[in-house]
């Protein structure tokens, strides 16, 4: 059905954009935290805003929001394939709340530390990364299976209503999903080629850093 192959292409391209951002974040953290001899609380911070950015951000998506509702009223039976994905969730959450452990503690700022938080990073991405193959070669191929005829129509529908929400809020207040390289960058993670200094006060996109930690996430089922 066409309807059915304009919305699994549609959500297809929302997850090439995922895919991008997290790469694009993981890439960009390791090139600065490889330029670091010390951890800094407001690089702490900085990490696990941008993980809690990207990981609320996959609510969002149509494929939550939408395809999922379908696939569960069109087949009960589907849980285990949802529990899974939901399990990866958990594991990218896992390391949010890690990083922001850290940053509560503002423990001693050393070499392991960023190496720790190298490996949340890539932990985080590799379980999105995951989560977003998962639903692109089985939940996709099981919609195709359990639900039809009307039922694509009526998320056609919420896709279109979706998009000009979205249109809508663009000219207002932007949401948050993609990773952008921030210009100024926080104070202890300097451009490359910048000296490094030694402030705890950073300034991200022209907006002060917050110090303050984060209270941990929970996960949605």
């Amino acid at each position: 059905m066409l309807t059915a192959t304009y919305i699994l292409v549609s959500l297809s391209v929302e997850q090439a954009s995922i895919r991008m951002s997290l790469l694009a974040f993981q890439k960009y953290m390791h090139v600065q935290l490889r330029q670091q001899s010390r951890l800094s609380l407001a690089q702490l911070q900085y990490a696990g805003d941008w993980l809690n950015r990207l990981y609320q951000g996959g609510y969002w998506r149509k494929v939550e929001m939408y395809l999922v509702p379908a696939i569960r009223q069109a087949a009960p039976h589907a849980d285990g394939l949802l529990n899974e994905i939901n399990g990866l969730n958990r594991v990218a959450l896992e390391s949010i709340n890690a990083v922001q452990q850290r940053a509560g503690a503002a423990i001693d700022h050393s070499e392991l530390q960023a190496e720790q938080l190298c490996a949340a990073i890539d932990a985080f991405c590799a379980a999105l990364l995951q989560r977003l193959e998962k639903e692109e070669r089985e939940l996709f191929a099981l919609a195709r299976k359990v639900i039809v005829g009307e039922a694509w129509f009526a998320i056609a529908y919420q896709f279109l209503a979706h998009d000009a929400r979205a249109q809508e809020a663009r000219r207002g207040k932007a949401q948050v999903l993609p990773f952008v390289l921030p210009a100024p960058l926080p104070t202890s993670l300097p451009a490359p080629g910048a000296p490094a200094t030694g402030g705890e006060n950073a300034e991200a996109g022209g907006a002060s850093v917050q110090l303050a930690p984060s209270p941990p996430l929970r996960a949605q089922a």
